[in-house]
């Protein structure tokens, strides 16, 4: 049977809610695929959350591993085709950790690339009338470090995909002037996402919007 790791974050930075963690457990709790979906909501905390993400895959030993996390000033789910291998946060994390200038994995690549079909998920999610965008910038925060954890620890199993999707903030918990989704359309995603990366498994040549140009 295919299982699918599916992760989300705890709130951070003083918020109330984080949609990743509310929309990972709500896609769980409705589950229905012929699949095992394996969910689990990370601290944000560079430590703890890789560690986590490590322990997560060496238990499970997912076909596919779906990260998501929040990109608050974004109005679109996009998924991360780039991790790197570089950690500098511009505010603590959750264990109180702000490393700057650090790597995420000393003595590892620069970059690591997505193996989920992210061009494939933009587009699919775009026939269904979600707002999606392909990102070549996780960031340099805990989403990233996680990204780039989770593609380390399966670089020797080529038959796994895995990647991260960033999530606007949801509709009704956002801050004042923040883009937003309905959390029904969050969940929607996921579940799109899912099937999309069990389902392709070589991204097409497609020419898609390139989110991090409207950052």
């Amino acid at each position: 049977m295919t299982t699918v790791l599916l992760t989300g974050f705890e709130p951070f930075a003083g918020d109330a809610t984080n949609p990743s963690g509310d929309a990972v457990r709500l896609v769980g709790e409705a589950w229905t695929g012929g699949e095992r979906l394996v969910t689990a909501v990370l601290p944000v905390a560079f430590a703890r959350a890789a560690e986590r993400m490590r322990e997560l895959i060496d238990a499970h030993s997912p076909d596919v591993i779906l990260a998501t996390g929040l990109a608050g000033g974004r109005a679109a789910v996009t998924p991360e085709r780039v991790a790197i291998n570089l950690t500098d946060a511009r505010i603590p994390d959750n264990d109180g950790a702000r490393p700057i200038d650090e790597p995420s994995m000393p003595g590892a690549p620069a970059a690591a690339f997505a193996t989920l079909p992210v061009k494939a998920i933009a587009a699919a999610l775009v026939d269904a009338g979600i707002p999606s965008a392909v990102s070549y910038t996780a960031g340099t925060f805990v989403c990233n470090h996680v990204m780039f954890t989770a593609l380390d620890a399966v670089a020797d199993r080529p038959e796994v995909r895995a990647g991260f999707v960033h999530l606007p903030w949801c509709t009704g918990a956002e801050p004042a002037g923040a883009p937003s989704l309905p959390m029904s359309d969050i969940v929607r995603a996921i579940d799109i996402a899912i099937r999309t990366s069990i389902d392709t498994t070589r991204d097409p040549m497609l020419a898609v919007r390139d989110a991090s140009r409207e950052l």
